[in-house]
């Protein structure tokens, strides 16, 4: 290798001699990956960066460190359409055993380096003396232009000195160096002053993650391009762990069929599994290794959980330290925290778990059985028991909580093995309750043979016994019935259980009420040759009271309404349901029926009751942290509809956020991805497909696709609202989707209208608008405001339903106020300025109750222009008119879609106002969106947003997310 030319620099530390050689290569970034993916996303994030002093990617082995840090340094060449004028920065690969002198010499070398040609081969540079690291700072300081310097693996720095030199570099460098550094660990404490100072930009596990789009991109580059599902079933399993996700691409190029192949990707594939033994678990201290493995026999845990199951009396601080180093264990926000592996780390972790002996083993479940039962968990003990074999605990857990064995969250652990026949043959309820764990696992195979199972050995019980194995197994059978999606079976089943659970002793063998007899029931089931029959007994407290039947019953023929989009029946159903889980105290069925009559109340317009009923549901118990995810997506939704019916835009999109990060669709679009997404489960006849999670996506798309309408971007909102209705029509038993599509198809020919595009908004809604004797009145009401827009008044008088008709009352608020407020406007137009104002009085009357604003600010201009007129002939409603002629009025230069202040969004007096862009965020604070996210839902840097929370805090003086949010809330913040 060549020498470095020898020549005296303005930088002057450390001059040419005879000392040791340095490396070119570690003063140059490595060469990037074949194929690389460029990550803008990332990129903009250490452009932002080098604005302040100190940028720290932190994470473990595998994030992508390295290859980000030389993207960002190769690109900034101009590569990449970046900054041509800009210098490249130094580099520096720090390695294991670096002396305190030699790392001095390398980072002399690459500050020489910058801004010239740099060092191409080996040379020999002696280290800076203490004296000279001030002269450094000075002559740094004298640049024109800020000297970025990239260090890769800080954390191998042994040395406080060197540390302590770089920390009083940045400090008294005026600004003038930008360092860049790469490592496994939290800030070495030299440099701490730096975050305080808030002069320090951080990159964590979270950031460097891949994104749903971005895994989709790096299986195209590898030439694997696999279907939206499978992508984010690779998502999923990955965790978007870059070193996991190469090793993914790479095997599944060797694969026939990548797509089912990826199915069965783990943590426990030998690539995958070797690497994070050398790189993750040797890393760690032994005990610290130990709990990790002894606490995957469960997918979760908790401080408290692992002490039962290891012993010891540290697990809180062992646990909090791991989640510090980041990027295989994360932490929830409840309190006390729950604790989560990485996926592929929790595969590799049970893995090992196998290696213990079987006693030991199933010593930890019978631990974790008797934790979870303490704790009213039953579904996660039922799971533990079997799994350890205790099958008396077993029987018993489902007797007493059947209605109740829902799982909190989804838990990706191996099943438990199938109990013996003899136990089954002496106690047939314990096949029933190894089938419903498998039923809602998601095994409907296996639930379905542990069913048969429990019928085949029922035939002699005695008929007390058989009255209770009647009314359980009617339980499994309905829940098997509504995760296959078979609607009519479901209506069936639940008509049975009804029947069983709710007549007579004695008049179920009669087949009272009509209900299908048990004899009747075709294959698979086959209860029917287990020839039980009869009701339930009122001596035996451990199967539930009546109340228990139909909150179960009743739940389960809501969820098939809600599928079917038949909100009004769904509504009714869940009323029932929920009443009668709170009579039974089963607060899982209770949060079910909840989270859905928030967002059914919330779409039929009843705003003040749908967010009352959202909210209490957030607050139960069992929607903190991880906990039922799904069900609280659906009351993020709710208070999603109702911010936007409110004219809240900051608050509703900071909801529908909240309700994407709940269901999984963080990385996408929340408003199609849900809604695709179940409609390729469904077209692909995925058993457990549930139909109403199509409903949910259609919920999100009505709400993202009018935020963007409001906006002023008419193209984005009709494209959101197409592919929603798209969805919709694919989904099995959901045909159309009713009345939610309804309102996508109203939503798309508004927006058409509003651009000129007539004749398509016509043609969209000529078919059912015009039924007679009986339009659907959203695209009644739709049709006459195109033609309106197209100057028929005539038309559009005869295309405008009776909003104030008897039967009008059950038609959706928000759409009966939209149509008194057009009727209005014709009334006005045709020179009835007397009825014109009754029908708004009237209006305002309905609208008032629930805080309803939408309707009159975001519609036609002439509506202010009737509000006005109003308000001067005398109204009972004089404030509110008043607001609602200031915020109805257009912006200059802005039409009818143009961005407004919502209403409810000045802030009461404090010490120091909330910023707009405080409040925003504040509202996101009160998700479950980590600050990473919530810079993604923003189009902000996560130090931008850091610094809005740091605001945040000290004007509400809060010291933590919890507090700030209780604080807003007390002071109507929130």
């Amino acid at each position: 290798m060549g020498r470095m030319p020898q020549q005296r620099t303005s930088i002057g530390v450390g001059e040419a001699s005879g000392g040791p050689p340095l490396l070119a290569s570690r003063l140059a970034p490595p060469a990037l990956p074949e194929p690389m993916l460029w990550r803008p996303r990332l990129l903009g994030l250490l452009d932002d960066g080098v604005a302040g002093s100190l940028t720290l990617v932190r994470a473990p082995a595998g994030w992508g460190k390295t290859t980000l840090l030389t993207a960002w340094a190769r690109g900034s060449d101009g590569d990449q359409g970046r900054d041509r004028q800009q210098e490249p920065p130094g580099w520096v690969q720090v390695e294991a055993g670096d002396s305190g002198e030699r790392l001095w010499a390398y980072l002399a070398a690459a500050l020489r380096g910058t801004g010239r040609a740099g060092p191409t081969a080996s040379s020999t540079v002696t280290p800076p003396r203490p004296e000279q690291v001030e002269s450094l700072a000075a002559e740094l300081a004298t640049r024109e232009r800020p000297v970025r310097l990239v260090l890769d693996d800080l954390h191998r720095v042994t040395d406080p000195a060197v540390l302590t030199g770089l920390e009083f570099l940045l400090r008294h460098a005026d600004g003038r160096l930008r360092l860049v550094a790469a490592a496994r660990v939290d800030l070495p404490p030299a440099l701490h002053r730096l975050r305080l100072a808030g002069d320090l930009t951080e990159l964590g596990p979270d950031d460097l993650a891949f994104t749903v789009d971005e895994v989709a991109d790096l299986l195209v580059a590898h030439g694997v391009p696999l279907p939206a599902a499978a992508v984010g079933r690779l998502w999923e399993r990955t965790g978007g762990w870059p070193a996991g996700l190469r090793f993914a691409v790479l095997a599944a190029r060797q694969q026939p069929d990548p797509a089912r192949w990826v199915e069965r990707f783990g943590g426990d594939h030998p690539d995958v599994a070797a690497y994070l033994r050398a790189e993750v678990l040797t890393q760690l201290p032994p005990p610290a290794r130990e709990l990790l493995r002894r606490c995957a026999v469960g997918g979760v845990v908790r401080a408290d959980l692992a002490d039962t199951l290891t012993g010891r009396t540290d697990s809180g601080q062992v646990l909090a330290g791991l989640v510090r180093e980041g990027g295989f264990l994360h932490r929830d926000d409840s309190d006390p925290p729950w604790y989560r592996p990485h996926p592929m780390l929790g595969d590799l972790l049970r893995q090992e778990l196998a290696g213990l002996d079987e006693r030991e083993r199933g010593e930890l479940h019978r631990r974790a059985a008797d934790w979870h039962a303490d704790h009213d968990r039953p579904a996660d003990a039922l799971r533990h028991a079997l799994t350890a074999g205790q099958w008396d605990r077993a029987t018993e857990l489902l007797l007493t909580h059947w209605p109740e064995l829902v799982p909190y969250e989804t838990s990706h652990v191996p099943p438990p093995p199938p109990p013996p026949a003899e136990a089954v043959r002496r106690d047939p309820e314990l096949a029933l309750a190894a089938g419903t764990e498998r039923a809602y696992a998601g095994d409907t195979e296996m639930a379905t043979a542990r069913l048969r199972d429990a019928v085949a050995a029922a035939r002699t019980l005695p008929a007390p016994r058989r009255d209770r194995f009647r009314r359980l197994a009617g339980a499994l059978e309905l829940t098997l019935a509504r995760l296959a999606g078979d609607h009519p079976e479901v209506r069936r089943r639940a008509a049975r259980l009804l029947a069983v659970g709710t007549a007579p002793s004695g008049v179920a063998d009669a087949g009272a009420a009509g209900a299908p007899n048990w004899d009747d029931t075709p294959a698979p089931s086959g209860v029917a040759d287990a020839g039980v029959a009869g009701a339930p007994t009122d001596d035996d407290p451990r199967t539930g009271e009546d109340t228990d039947v139909r909150a179960v019953a009743g739940t389960a023929l809501g969820l098939t309404d809600l599928a079917e989009g038949n909100l009004v029946a769904a509504r009714t159903r869940f009323a029932g349901a929920l009443a009668a889980a709170r009579r039974s105290g089963r607060p899982r069925t209770e949060l079910v029926g909840t989270t859905r009559t928030a967002l059914l109340l919330a779409l039929a317009g009843e705003l003040s009751p749908a967010e009352e009923t959202a909210r209490t549901a957030l607050a139960m118990p069992p929607c903190q942290g991880w906990s039922s995810r799904i069900d609280c997506g659906y009351a993020h939704l709710a208070l999603a509809l109702v911010a936007l019916y409110r004219d809240q835009p900051a608050e509703a999109t900071a909801e529908l956020a909240a309700a994407g990060a709940a269901l999984g669709t963080v990385g996408t679009d929340p408003a199609v991805s849900t809604v695709e997404l179940a409609a390729a489960g469904a077209a692909r006849g995925v058993v457990g497909t549930d139909p109403a999670v199509a409903v949910v996506g259609a919920v999100a798309a009505l709400c993202r696709a009018a935020l963007l309408r409001d906006s002023g971007e008419p193209a984005a909102a009709i494209e959101v609202a197409l592919r929603a209705r798209d969805a919709l029509s694919d989904v099995r038993e959901a045909a159309g989707g009713g009345e939610l599509a309804d309102r996508l198809l109203a939503l798309e020919a508004d927006v058409r209208g509003e651009q000129g595009d007539l004749d398509t908004a016509r043609r969209l809604l000529a078919e059912r608008a015009t039924r007679q004797p009986d339009p659907t009145p959203v695209l009644a009401l739709a049709l006459a405001r195109v033609e309106l827009r197209a100057g028929d008044v005539r038309a559009a008088t005869g295309a405008l339903p009776d909003w104030d008709a008897p039967d009008a009352a059950d038609w959706p608020l928000s759409v009966r106020l939209a149509a008194g407020v057009l009727d209005a406007m014709l009334s006005r137009r045709a020179g009835d300025g007397r009825r014109a104002g009754r029908q708004l009085e009237r209006v305002l009357d309905l609208a008032g109750r629930h805080g309803h604003r939408r309707v009159f600010t975001r519609a036609e201009p002439e509506v202010r222009d009737v509000l006005a007129a109003h308000l001067d002939s005398g109204t009972a409603y004089w404030p509110q008119v008043s607001e609602l002629v200031r915020d109805a009025e257009t912006p200059a230069g802005q039409g009818t879609g143009g961005p407004r202040r919502g209403a409810g969004e000045t802030v009461p007096a404090l010490g120091e106002p909330l910023t707009e862009r405080e409040l925003t965020i504040l509202r996101y604070l009160q998700s479950i969106l980590s600050n990473v996210e919530i810079a993604s839902e923003l189009s902000l840097s996560v130090n931008t947003v850091k610094t809005h929370v740091r605001n945040i805090y000290r004007k509400l003086d809060a010291t933590r997310r919890r507090e700030a949010v209780h604080r807003a809330r007390a002071l109507h913040l929130l």
